[in-house]
């Protein structure tokens, strides 16, 4: 998973300054030596990880401690300040031109992902109540027009293509036909290369000056580490970008190109993708980017995804449901859903503050996962309205119409609505336990 080596050598570095009372000089060099290492190995810029561990060195050796924090975590509390600062600080977002269309123009080398990130894109937008329009300035690599107008069809965006043109005359026309058509989005996905030639920049540099976009994002596959970051360098040097995207941060990656491309190129990364389906980009946020490699977590990221996944309405009715006690198996069938749209429970997990790199020992089977709950949907959409609303009634001879209904056993229709009871029992204690908070009284005429 993202950042598993390097959060879990920057926790072993940090774990021998939790016995201490006090640090000494000498103590913050050691643990920051083991920094630099961990930094290194997971292929961040020898320059960036020269300046950051002397930057940490003399603010740890330097810094009054804060009561309330111990030597141990002060460093770890300079450490994240400096990681965040060194990632760009704030989040960066995407602009909007004045003037309709917004264009975005995606560069990048082939294999990056420029493609799923347009339909990415485009699913995010029109989530947003835009009217995107996805263009395929893509005309050399084959299949690339119908890759976008597979994702295009997946996002519910229409796609602009005129087979194997002109890039430039294909892009300038996709605009035309946008303010025509009152499309105030436009997303051109351009070609790639295997490597970085003039030809490729040229190409990039007419489209460029053609359509004049708004902001030019360059996709990187956070898989390659430092080159990631070299790409980054040299089309900012030869086209000028706005932003970076990074994507496949799902993927064995060590890090190196999420740490280093900021500080080397000067340009922010704006969002991040990962998996190959048509979801919504992730805003790059600095200051969760380096909870996550120190192993701290993420809330914020966890909530805003259960927010983007959960159906607000839904929400409200099953805390209705819960609170009059009705919860009932089709409920149950809708929250195994919604929860799978979150994705892979692994990263979920990691965004739990104090699991971190625990999770690595947990055995979690995700495909496991996956057709158990495809067994625990079939079993339920076997079953009548009257038995999903009322499992009460679901004597012996009604389970064996189940299971040989669903595929499965009377055995596996036992576990599922045992596995129903507890989460309707744990649901029961839940709002119980709220019910008595309320009527407790606040001490000294507190409301």
């Amino acid at each position: 998973m993202a950042f598993e080596g390097l959060s879990e050598k920057l926790q072993n570095a940090f774990k021998k300054l939790g016995s201490k009372g006090r640090l000494t000089e000498q103590d913050v060099k050691t643990a920051m030596r083991e920094v630099r290492m961990a930094l290194l190995e997971a292929d961040v810029n020898y320059k960036v990880v020269k300046d950051f561990v002397a930057t940490v060195t003399e603010r740890a050796v330097g810094e009054d401690i804060i009561k309330s924090l111990t030597p141990g975590q002060q460093v770890i509390k300079i450490v994240n300040e400096e990681l965040t600062k060194l990632m760009g600080g704030s989040s960066a977002r995407l602009t909007y031109s004045p003037q309709n269309p917004t264009i975005y123009m995606l560069c990048g080398l082939q294999g990056a992902g420029k493609t799923t990130m347009a339909g990415k894109l485009g699913y995010m937008f029109k989530k947003q109540g835009k009217k995107p329009l996805l263009v395929a300035c893509d005309v050399y690599r084959p299949a690339a027009i119908k890759q976008l107008q597979v994702v295009g069809e997946t996002a519910g965006v229409e796609v602009f293509e005129r087979g194997q043109g002109n890039p430039v005359e294909i892009a300038k026309q996709a605009i035309e036909y946008a303010r025509y058509y009152g499309r105030d989005l436009v997303i051109i996905d351009t070609a790639g290369r295997l490597h970085i030639d003039e030809n490729l920049m040229q190409e990039l540099r007419d489209v460029r000056d053609t359509v004049k976009p708004q902001e030019i994002l360059l996709v990187v596959d956070a898989m390659t580490g430092q080159d990631a970051v070299n790409v980054s360098d040299t089309f900012n040097k030869e086209l000028g970008v706005d932003g970076v995207i990074l994507t496949k941060l799902d993927g064995d990656t060590r890090g190196g190109a999420a740490i280093s491309v900021k500080a080397v190129t000067g340009k922010p990364i704006k969002l991040i993708g990962t998996g190959e389906k048509v979801t919504e980009p992730e805003v790059f946020h600095p200051d969760r980017m380096a909870s996550r490699i120190l192993g701290m977590g993420d809330v914020l990221s966890l909530i805003e995804k259960a927010e983007n996944t959960i159906d607000e309405t839904s929400a409200k009715d099953l805390e209705r449901k819960m609170r009059t006690q009705s919860f009932t198996l089709e409920d149950y069938l809708e929250q195994m859903g919604q929860l799978s749209k979150m994705g892979s429970l692994t990263d979920v997990l990691k965004m739990i503050p104090g699991l971190g790199t625990k999770i690595k020992d947990i055995d979690i089977d995700e495909d496991k996962l996956v057709k158990a709950q495809k067994k625990n949907e079939a079993i339920i959409l076997s079953m009548t309205r009257m038995e999903r609303r009322n499992p009460d009634i679901l004597n012996a001879s009604r389970k064996r119409r189940i299971a040989a209904g669903s595929g499965t056993t009377v055995q596996e229709v036992n576990l599922l609505l045992k596995q129903f009871e507890q989460a309707r029992s744990m649901m029961k204690q839940f709002m119980g336990g709220m019910r008595g908070k309320k009527r407790m009284k606040m001490p000294f005429g507190m409301k």
